[in-house]
């Protein structure tokens, strides 16, 4: 579901965070139109619009924890979290965790190969209400990998919610039967996304 479909139709601070949203022709390889967050942290009012539209749908929805997809959900997860009341649980890449202890971990393929997410064990309780956030949504593959992790210790996860999704988002099928919430679409630049 996008933000624009959900009593945000018209306002005009999803413009704002589109536009603050940089487009990177070819990169990291010919033929991606990157969706460059960094230029909306630059942007102090779309950022803080960002995270305010997130905490107005999570703030009455009894979550408890927000766990943020490394690297990018690590900018907007902590934020939602302390706004809400929930405590923030980073999901990394391999070997990231700091300190000895014990992970879980859930691998999944990407479009050029595959990847994994960790998390300490103990970080989520079983029965604990759970958001994942990320910047940008295509295939779902790591969304999905996220649930899955979460899932596996007893988390009931309520929904998952990304900055940036395509409208025909391919990934919302794998995204085990989860609500997708997405604020914008990718730009569009030279008729290419």
């Amino acid at each position: 579901m996008f933000a624009a479909e959900n009593g945000l139709k018209g306002d005009p601070r999803l413009q704002a965070i589109s536009d603050a949203i940089r487009v990177v022709p070819h990169f990291p390889k010919p033929g991606i139109m990157f969706q460059d967050i960094t230029t909306l942290l630059l942007d102090h009012k779309a950022f803080k619009d960002t995270v305010d539209i997130f905490v107005d749908r999570y703030r009455d929805m009894d979550i408890s924890v927000v766990a943020g997809v490394e690297a990018r959900g690590f900018m907007f997860g902590p934020s939602i979290a302390l706004a809400i009341g929930a405590k923030f649980v980073p999901l990394r890449k391999p070997r990231k965790l700091p300190g000895t202890g014990e992970v879980i971990a859930e691998a999944y393929d990407l479009e050029y190969g595959s990847d994994c997410l960790e998390m300490h064990v103990g970080a989520v309780q079983p029965g604990e209400r759970v958001i994942v956030i990320d910047d940008l949504v295509a295939t779902g593959g790591t969304l999905s990998a996220a649930i899955r992790l979460l899932e596996r210790v007893g988390a009931q996860v309520v929904e998952c919610a990304c900055v940036i999704g395509l409208r025909e988002v391919k990934g919302q099928r794998r995204l085990n039967g989860k609500p997708l919430y997405i604020l914008v679409e990718p730009r569009e630049i030279d008729g290419c996304y």
